[in-house]
């Protein structure tokens, strides 16, 4: 149908016709190589029979003296040819007269047209036909005698090659049939070959079309897998791996919104069903207003959290980087909880290189350091004192903010920063925030290009912001 993209050619057929084309240009190649090697011993005997005619006629016309009867002469030349039955000759004198010829390959003409040559090699023969007979011959001047006595001959020798010929035709066909049925078979065993190496790429394409969104825990089986495609699995087992835990994350994300979400709408739903039972004063609406007020605040700050991360994840945070003095960043901060940790009854201390400064957006990191100060007043038991400090760490500014109270274990270490992930299930909510904050830290620290960590022993709670020494522009 006009319009439709054909699919293209797949591997094995890519890797048969490409191979099958090789070989079939090797087997013909050495097909050719093989018939010129036999036409080429067949010339190279040919030219040795007449090179040997010519010997004994030469030793012949030794004994020609001028004077030796025609009867007597061709008796000579019939004896030379008792021992060459395939070759026919003509000799002439100076004259042009014929002393002696054969007959059937029509010497007499072949004299008028053959170039006269001193030896007989694959320069100087020829081939011709007459009465149906094919003949390779050549014309040879022979000088003999000595001193003024010096008489020129012209012999023409001509050897019978239609057996030679029909042998090659033969030979020939024979040859290229058996080509082309190797060729066939070459190709078949490359196709054969081919799709026997490709059966590991199948069964791979067999289990990766078993994993789907609900078996996200299959794996690829990497034993037994060939060494070119054992990087391949393993990368694409990583991947799942990958994908499992962002669906994972993906999933538990979704259940969490719906239940951070649920919480307030319900909260606004029953306060308003309640406020329409009966009729109020305008105080008591103006007090379930400023209620449903509270709520609408609590979601619009989510909203505005899982929007902050979303730009965070692609990469469309650039912080506007001004020199920030850390120190007295923090004493700020402590004043603006101090309100918070009085009613508490929970203290904050302050500390470190009053001089250390990084090149940071000073809105976002306020916002960072607030979550983890909000966060270390938060589980901290009443009588504990919140330590933040600034210390120098090689190449590094380290912002450490520590807290007592119970030991994290280690396991929920590492998800700390992931969203709604609270290491305690039974502190979901209860006025404890969506769960948003350490995961915002950790956005914001990674836009600066630093990394945030948290370590927890001897019911001692620790995160650590290390910022690079960006230098200002």
């Amino acid at each position: 149908m006009p319009g439709l993209l054909k699919s293209p050619p797949s591997l094995a057929l890519r890797l048969t016709i490409s191979i099958g084309a090789g070989i079939t240009a090797l087997l013909l190649c050495f097909g050719w190589l093989v018939e010129r090697s036999i036409t080429a011993h067949f010339v190279e005997q040919d030219i040795h029979e007449l090179n040997a005619a010519k010997t004994s006629i030469q030793a012949t016309l030794q004994q020609f003296d001028g004077t030796t009867a025609t009867n007597a002469l061709k008796a000579h030349f019939d004896s030379t040819l008792s021992g060459h039955h395939n070759a026919e000759f003509m000799v002439a004198d100076s004259n042009g007269q014929v002393l002696y010829a054969t007959q059937g390959a029509d010497l007499e003409t072949a004299l008028g047209q053959l170039h006269p040559a001193d030896e007989i090699n694959d320069n100087t023969v020829s081939s011709w036909q007459h009465e149906g007979k094919t003949f390779r011959g050549a014309l040879v001047q022979l000088a003999l005698g000595t001193g003024q006595q010096v008489e020129p001959f012209a012999v023409v020798l001509a050897i019978d090659i239609d057996f030679h010929l029909h042998f090659l035709n033969s030979f020939h066909r024979y040859l290229w049939w058996l080509t082309a049925v190797a060729c066939l078979i070459a190709i078949a065993a490359t196709w054969l070959a081919v799709h026997q190496g490709h059966a590991p790429i199948r069964s791979i394409s067999q289990q990766i079309n078993r994993i789907n969104s609900e078996q996200l825990h299959l794996r690829l089986d990497s034993t037994g897998v060939p060494a070119e495609l054992a990087p391949m699995a393993t990368a694409f087992n990583e991947m799942i791996d990958r994908l499992e835990d962002g669906f994972r994350r993906l999933s538990n994300f979704s259940g969490d919104i719906a239940h951070e979400l649920r919480t307030p709408i319900t909260n606004l739903t029953t306060q308003t069903q309640v406020a329409l039972s009966r009729a109020r004063t305008a105080q008591e609406y103006r007090e379930i207003l400023y209620s449903n007020l509270e709520e609408y605040e609590r979601m619009a700050k989510m909203i505005g959290d899982m929007l902050f991360l979303a730009k965070a994840d692609n990469g469309l945070i650039e912080p506007e980087r001004t020199a920030v003095p850390l120190v007295a960043e923090l004493r700020e901060l402590a004043d603006f909880f101090e309100a918070w940790c009085e009613e508490r009854q929970v203290a904050m201390l302050v500390c470190g290189d009053e001089t250390l400064t990084a090149a940071v957006d000073r809105a976002m990191l306020r916002r960072a350091l607030s979550n983890l100060l909000s966060n270390a007043i938060r589980y901290t038991p009443k009588g504990g004192t919140v330590q933040a400090s600034v210390q120098n760490n090689g190449d590094a500014v380290s912002i450490r903010v520590a807290n007592p109270g119970p030991t994290i274990p280690a396991e929920h270490l590492a998800h700390l920063f992931e969203r709604f992930y609270r290491p305690d299930a039974s502190r979901h909510r209860n006025g404890e925030g969506a769960g948003l904050g350490l995961a915002i830290v950790k956005s914001i620290v990674q836009a600066h290009g630093g990394q945030v960590t948290a370590s927890s022993n001897n019911e001692m709670t620790c995160f650590e912001v290390l910022l690079k020494h960006t230098r200002l522009p």
